[in-house]
């Protein structure tokens, strides 16, 4: 069994239920501050006895990826949410996380999407259709800069154009393969393509099945 917790952890603990159950993920210790009206020192003094007494994890020591954890001492179920960047545009040279063109962002559960640093991506045109992939549609992505045969990526083309096709390896070129047939594969020199992830999974917005032509 767990510690009992003092009236102020308690109100710490309810606090961060509330704000990652809304956003998907922790509020800094400034906003912490500011919201509960107490100082920098005493969020983060609150938050190590919370870990210590078992009621939630932090991963890593700076990390703001706060995980509140049932009595059994797992993720609590209704909780295991976090927020993912939608990018807006790839830079070449600069890791996923570290895109400065963001569309907003993505609430996605932990337990289906777990790692860290994904993103997601918004689906242009149809060439992925068959695949289950269309217009609109956001792509959640595991930054890799390697891909397998078969395997569905993100690729950035001639370091400017990012496109969502299916990988295939040939002897002296690569392949990125469309899933509708109104779509020719294309192929490319070595140099040209730099994977920059796996496609894991898709959301798709409500109103995603009736728009976009086959372009």
């Amino acid at each position: 069994m767990r510690p009992p917790l003092t009236e102020k952890q308690k109100k710490l603990l309810d606090y961060l239920r509330e704000e990652i159950g809304r956003t998907g993920s922790a509020p800094s210790l400034r906003v912490s501050a500011a919201d509960l009206e107490i100082s920098h020192a005493a969020v983060a003094q609150t938050l190590k006895t919370l870990e210590d007494k078992g009621y939630i994890r932090r991963q890593g020591k700076y990390s703001r990826t706060v995980h509140i954890l049932d009595h059994t001492g797992d993720v609590d179920a209704g909780l295991s949410r976090k927020q993912i960047p939608i990018i807006g545009r790839i830079t070449a040279g600069l890791p996923m996380y570290a895109q400065q063109e963001w569309e907003g962002s993505l609430v996605i559960d932990d337990r289906l999407y777990p790692g860290d640093n994904l993103f997601a991506l918004r689906i242009q045109g149809q060439s992925m259709k068959n695949a289950g992939i269309l217009n609109r549609d956001i792509a959640i992505c595991q930054p890799r800069q390697y891909a397998h045969n078969k395997e569905i990526v993100v690729a950035l083309v001639h370091g400017e154009e990012a496109t969502v096709k299916r990988f295939f390896l040939h002897p002296g070129f690569i392949e990125l393969r469309p899933e509708n047939p109104k779509f020719k594969p294309q192929t490319y020199e070595f140099d040209d393509v730099l994977i920059q992830g796996k496609v894991i999974g898709i959301v798709r917005p409500p109103d995603a099945m009736n728009t976009g032509q086959d372009h």
